[in-house]
């Protein structure tokens, strides 16, 4: 199977130039000007872009949550990536029984993933509890391909300062990567036990029970353990101003912190909540304008290293509406692996924000640096994988429900104008989406056993 992609703009996190591609095998073979390869398929990409596949490293197919479970699983929730722009996702486990261990859900995740996904798929592995056990078994599960542990500083398997703290020792001896949801569990509780019992409880109360001041005291905690540690820290899903300065901070002291932010933080406000709020109740929630303003600002300068969309869908009309009067019982989360990539291209390059470059390097080249899967994935080069997205600068798509193939009934973007737009996706060489229509295969993606990272 060979495939040449002639006569485009090609876009890296680092050149922009025309020419062609010739992948085989699954592989970039060739890349130049004028490239003919007899029996190759051919795409004729002429005024148009063509860049590394998308890679989310937030995802949340599978998902259970309680009472509910999210509505995507790897294959619906593949389907939808591949027909964003996105060829790789690395998702986050999800919690499973009381006392498992790591390897766990890790086994069940594959049950989930392997034979679904149809696009390549990696997994995070998170932490429930701390014992040396644990600690030791960290090891093995690198061995397995799992590089990067989520940490949670709140919800029902929270982990105390020490326990953190003994986890990122681990980190820097093996070069494992912890990423950690950062909100002050304390006072969350207090907030939302605060306004459930005084009557508020309509959804904007989801986000006065969540300040920002919540979110930047964690992140600022979980700096200051990580250097004592001498650990790197990936800090998930930033939403605010205030975290964002004391990450800046922390890098400009040389310290190894990277921040991953989203689309719904850059381009909607706490002023949904107003109307149908239910279907923004989300962790952290939606802020403020200024908070959009300051993350766009983040990304540019590169104090923001990645966008991701911590994709976790719930039925708004079965599931999140009847709790429109009672935000504590509303499952939380959002739909968004779609919207990605055409999002971060229409409101950050065409509107001036970032760079062509830097659009690329937040939403696949930096990604695949950090989970250890560059210069395979995240790149345009002899020797990576054939993973490419065509994008249409000229086409122009109001965001709905309609059109996007999430499994859900209900996008937080519906009604976003966007000009440019994926119209061809290529996984490992196989055209998968062409033209809003899907060529893929249930199974086709492939299971990344990553390496250490090396951003």
């Amino acid at each position: 199977m060979s495939l040449i992609i002639k006569n485009g703009t090609i876009v890296t996190s680092t050149n922009i130039f025309i020419g062609d591609i010739y992948i085989e095998n699954e592989t970039i073979k060739e890349i130049g000007i004028g490239i003919i390869k007899k029996d190759a398929e051919v795409i004729d990409a002429k005024g148009k872009y063509i860049i590394p596949g998308g890679i989310d490293a937030h995802t949340h197919f599978n998902l259970h949550a309680g009472l509910y479970t999210a509505s995507d699983d790897f294959y619906t929730g593949t389907v939808a990536a591949a027909f964003g722009g996105t060829t790789t996702i690395i998702d986050h486990m999800g919690f499973g029984p009381k006392g498992c261990r790591l390897k766990h859900q890790a086994e069940v995740y594959h049950g989930y993933a392997d034979d679904k996904a149809v696009i390549d798929y990696g997994f995070h592995g998170v932490f429930q509890w701390v014992s040396n056990d644990i600690l030791t078994e960290i090891e093995d599960m690198m061995e397995l391909g799992i590089t990067s542990f989520k940490i949670y500083l709140t919800y029902d398997y929270r982990l105390k300062d020490d326990e953190v703290y003994r986890i990122f020792n681990k980190m820097k001896e093996l070069g494992g990567l912890p990423a950690v949801h950062s909100e002050n569990h304390e006072i969350v509780t207090y907030l939302r036990d605060y306004y459930s019992k005084s009557g508020f409880n309509s959804p904007i109360y989801h986000a006065k029970s969540r300040p920002s001041q919540c979110e930047a005291e964690a992140i600022s905690r979980m700096i200051n353990i990580a250097s004592l540690a001498g650990s790197p820290l990936y800090i998930v899903h930033l939403s605010t101003k205030i975290g964002l300065k004391y990450i800046k901070a922390a890098k400009d002291e040389g310290q190894k912190v990277y921040a991953e932010t989203c689309p719904q933080y850059l381009v909607l406000d706490e002023n949904k909540y107003l109307n149908e709020g239910a279907k923004y109740i989300m962790s952290p929630p939606l802020r403020k304008k200024e908070d959009n303003e300051a993350l766009w600002i983040g990304l540019k300068d590169g104090t923001i290293s990645t966008v991701a969309t911590d994709h976790c869908p719930f039925y708004y009309e079965r599931e999140k509406k009847p709790a429109e009067n009672d935000f504590t019982k509303c499952p939380n989360g959002a739909p968004g692996v779609e919207a990605r990539i055409p999002i971060m291209f229409s409101e950050g390059v065409v509107k001036g924000r970032i760079s062509l470059n830097k659009f690329v390097e937040v939403t696949s080249t930096n990604p695949a640096k950090l989970f250890g899967i560059y210069p395979k994935k995240g790149e345009i080069k002899i020797g990576s994988d054939g993973d490419l997205v065509i994008i249409d600068p000229n086409k122009e798509v109001t965001l709905s429900k309609n059109i996007l193939h999430e499994n859900v009934d209900y996008t937080p973007y519906e009604g976003l104008k966007l000009k440019g737009y994926p119209v061809v996706t290529i996984v490992r060489g196989k055209v998968i989406i062409k033209d809003s229509e899907f060529y893929g295969t249930k199974g086709y993606g492939k299971f990344l056993k990553r390496r250490q990272g090396i951003l």
